[in-house]
């Protein structure tokens, strides 16, 4: 009882009552957390139950959910002309009983973006994606969105980016979400882009770098590099060297990189064991496309081990990730051969 007591935890009778001080609030997606104003900290289970709850079903009618410029969830009572932080649905709730995780990890090639990322909230984040109009990209900035995140969407093609961000405010018409020109095929438009950025003065949070081509034809960028290593890692590496200021200020921070398993496959290394960097930008007679992206891949988890030894002091982290054989995504779309072959894996590979 004496530990009730210190606590604040004996004043109150029933289980579901709060204790003085505590505070009960709801995240974006309708998941309860408790605020401890005395302690300033907050949690997901009940002060006294230990308990977790989300809310059920809708807002009642004439009633709309609202952030702050502080990233705190409000609600808009337009009938009765009134605002309070406290969700009127918070009367209607379930209790939730997550599974504890097994020996078996706690996701797995079955979970999807939103599961992972349920219950959390993520206001006040600011994430750029490369590439993320369409396939893995896409899905990524529209789940961070839905918490949201203020996503970056950063393509190649404008209009595409401002497409995908139009389909992410159809789900959310409050997501905040910003297509951005970003061409990793030109270091001058990667250095454009970290200027446009830069001049918001925004922070950064979660640089996530995720485009890529697969099985495209030998050809040179206007750099004078072979395309696959500049698209998929070059621009990248100049992307995060000219965006590092800002990642530390905002620690802390994270870069995410999106590589593959197909990195096993490949080597950049020379007979005597050295760096071969005639293999990085092969000439014509030397290119074929699946080595190119293999040996991309590789360089990917490499710089990104390098970078978090050398961030990680500093609050930034950085990690690779293979996301999934053979997803089916546009990554294909550059040699009928890949298309199909895609085609026929589609029923065994997850979907975006």
């Amino acid at each position: 009882m004496a530990a009730l007591k210190y606590a604040g935890l004996e004043d109150t009778d029933s289980e579901e009552e709060l204790p003085p001080g505590w505070e009960e609030r709801t995240t974006k997606d309708g998941w309860v957390y408790y605020a401890n104003h005395l302690e300033e900290k907050t949690q997901w289970e009940h002060p006294k139950s230990g308990k977790r709850k989300r809310v059920a079903g809708d807002l009642p009618y004439g009633w709309e959910q609202e952030t702050d410029e502080n990233g705190q969830v409000y609600f808009v009572d337009h009938i009765n002309k009134r605002t309070t932080y406290l969700d009127p649905r918070l009367a209607f709730t379930v209790e939730d009983n997550p599974a504890k995780p097994t020996t078996r990890q706690k996701y797995d090639g079955n979970s999807t973006a939103m599961e992972i990322l349920q219950g959390r909230d993520l206001s006040g984040k600011v994430v750029i994606i490369t590439g993320a109009n369409s396939g893995i990209g896409f899905e990524t900035a529209k789940s961070l969105a839905l918490h949201g995140a203020y996503v970056i969407l950063a393509c190649r093609s404008l209009s595409r980016g401002d497409a995908a961000a139009q389909r992410i405010l159809g789900e959310w018409h409050k997501a905040k979400v910003e297509a951005m020109t970003l061409d990793l095929a030109s270091l001058q438009s990667v250095q454009h882009f970290a200027e446009a950025f830069k001049s918001k003065n925004l922070p950064l949070h979660v640089l996530i770098c995720n485009a890529a081509v697969f099985g495209v034809p030998w050809c040179l960028t206007e750099d004078g590099l072979e395309s696959t290593f500049q698209v998929n890692h070059l621009g990248h590496f100049y992307l995060v060297q000219l965006l590092e200021e800002v990642l530390r200020q905002s620690s802390p921070a994270r870069v995410v990189v999106v590589s593959s398993e197909s990195h096993r496959f490949t080597e950049i290394k020379d007979s005597s064991g050295k760096l071969d960097f005639s293999l990085l930008s092969p000439s014509k007679k030397e290119y074929w496309a699946m080595l190119a992206y293999n040996r991309s891949k590789l360089c990917n988890i490499l710089f990104s081990h390098e970078l978090n030894r050398r961030l990680s002091p500093h609050g930034v982290t950085s990690n690779s990730l293979h996301p999934g054989n053979m997803i089916y995504s546009s990554l294909h779309r550059n040699w009928w051969v890949y298309t199909l072959l895609f085609t026929l894996a589609r029923p065994f590979t997850k979907s975006m």
